[in-house]
């Protein structure tokens, strides 16, 4: 068990390929979001300002489409400066990491000095595709050069996003996942962590020492 988290809830997402929740989904956010003040979204490819922009507005209409719209919205990217980050994480009711690539994102919470920030936050904690990546304690980077990197680590859940059967990183995944487990998620999935209460939404599958199944209760649990 990860001990490392006060956020009031975690999420895990894969991925939207409609840029939209579904009802699964949002329930529980709905849930979990009764102060919606401030949300701060933190980008994974953090020089594209205008593209930030735009996500930023996207993902914000995902939430108000369900009934949470925030009263004010942020991102933090390359045009934030430590101190505004720090002051927008430790004011924000929810967090969200963005999508895109990981490496340049933690490379850009560390730099701002919001790591610590987030393991402090009480607030709700995102992360999607990229995000959800870093969320967790290592990610498995599958691109040139494969390798294993050290992350945030507000859960232990190694996370693959966007997984489906017989795409081109699997054999790389299970090569991989000699070192660490690795949940595979498919799109319109989520795992969501709330104090002692882990769960899941939608399909996902384990890939440990070389071989792929499904993920059950006891395996989330065990890992996480």
């Amino acid at each position: 068990m990860n001990t490392n988290m006060n956020a009031a809830l975690l999420g895990l997402f894969s991925g939207f390929p409609d840029r939209r929740f579904n009802d699964a989904l949002a329930e529980v956010l709905k849930e979990n979001l009764p102060k919606r003040d401030l949300i701060v979204f933190i980008s994974a490819d953090p020089e594209n300002f205008e593209q930030n922009d735009d996500d930023r507005d996207g993902m914000h209409r995902m939430l108000a489409e369900f009934g949470m719209a925030f009263a004010v919205k942020h991102v933090i990217d390359r045009r934030t400066t430590s101190e505004e980050a720090v002051r927008l994480i430790r004011e924000a009711d929810c967090i969200w990491l963005m999508g895109g690539e990981s490496t340049l994102q933690i490379e850009l919470i560390r730099d701002l000095g919001i790591d610590t920030e987030l393991h402090k936050s009480k607030a709700v904690i995102l992360g999607v595709s990229a995000g959800s990546m870093n969320l967790g304690r290592n990610v498995a980077y599958i691109w040139d050069n494969p390798h294993w990197y050290e992350a945030l680590g507000l859960t232990n859940i190694t996370i693959k996003s966007h997984y489906e059967e017989g795409e081109w990183f699997v054999p790389r995944l299970k090569e991989m996942s000699m070192t660490h487990p690795i949940v595979a998620m498919e799109d319109m999935s989520a795992i969501y962590v709330k104090g002692d209460r882990i769960f899941k939404v939608g399909n996902m599958h384990l890939i440990d020492h070389g071989e792929i199944g499904p993920l059950t209760d006891k395996d989330l649990e065990a890992i996480r």
